[in-house]
């Protein structure tokens, strides 16, 4: 729990007990407890296919057959009062090709904030949001003639529309230049610091992990771990988070293996 600024306690912005995902037969997530602190950047570290977009999916509410305790903001995951506090850009842009960057953005700011009042309020989030992201020089370039790197930029200009609480980016900087990475990085610390909202952001670039104030490493649907780098480090006795990760999975993968025998 956190304590506004009103004194009052705040539930942490997501928060998971025995949250499970299934996909036909087969179990995508296994029983997952988590929390994620609010104002603060938390990593979802893990190589592809162990769940992560998964578990983005069921916390915007998007994804079927999703079981156990999970709370976004203090409400159910999906609740319709969530729709204006909760940022998501998922892997593929969610963009249309044939408006420009500017239009796409007015598009999407009209629907979280219609009606005639809202747009002088769009006209500045819009500017912001485009900026943000560094495509005030292609704001009115049509999104189909841009790079695969811009376009993604496109989709997080989007959920940066407005004021959200929570941001939850899957694997945003995927495709982008180094320096870009980089200036997307300071500018979520940013949000993070300066706006205070929780960002929630996966990537299977360990390098990543060190930029995060804290960290959910997964691997297989399950979490290994839930702290911070420099904890992490410490527990393991690691001089990275990748070496400490690749530790974590040896202790599973023992573990697993010596169940086995046992039965």
């Amino acid at each position: 729990m956190m304590i506004n600024s009103s004194g009052a306690l705040e539930a942490p912005a997501v928060e998971a007990a025995g949250l499970t995902v299934t996909r036909g037969t087969r179990t995508v997530l296994h029983g997952l407890g988590f929390t994620v602190p609010r104002g603060q950047i938390t990593g979802l570290l893990g190589p592809s296919g162990c769940g992560k977009s998964t578990l983005m999916r069921s916390i915007v509410g998007t994804q079927a057959k999703v079981f156990g305790t999970l709370q976004v903001l203090g409400r159910p995951a999906g609740d319709p009062a969530l729709r204006t506090r909760v940022g998501y850009v998922t892997q593929a842009p969610s963009i249309y090709d044939d408006l420009t960057v500017r239009q796409n953005l007015d598009y999407f700011a009209a629907i979280l904030d219609p009606g005639r009042a809202a747009a002088e309020r769009r006209h500045e989030h819009i500017t912001r949001a485009i900026a943000d992201v560094d495509l005030s020089s292609h704001a009115d370039a049509l999104a189909g003639n841009l790079s695969g790197g811009q376009r993604n930029r496109v989709s997080l200009a989007v959920a940066l529309l407005g004021t959200p609480e929570l941001l939850v980016l899957d694997e945003p900087t995927v495709g982008l230049d180094p320096v870009l990475r980089r200036d997307l990085w300071q500018l979520f610390h940013d949000i993070a610091a300066n706006r205070g909202a929780t960002l929630l952001i996966s990537s299977h670039v360990m390098d990543e992990a060190e930029r995060c104030h804290r960290l959910l490493l997964m691997r297989a649907g399950e979490i290994l771990a839930d702290d911070t780098p420099d904890a992490l480090r410490d527990s393991t006795g690691s001089d990275t988070v990748e070496t400490a990760f690749l530790h974590l999975v040896d202790q599973a993968t023992a573990a697993a293996r010596t169940k086995e025998t046992t039965r």
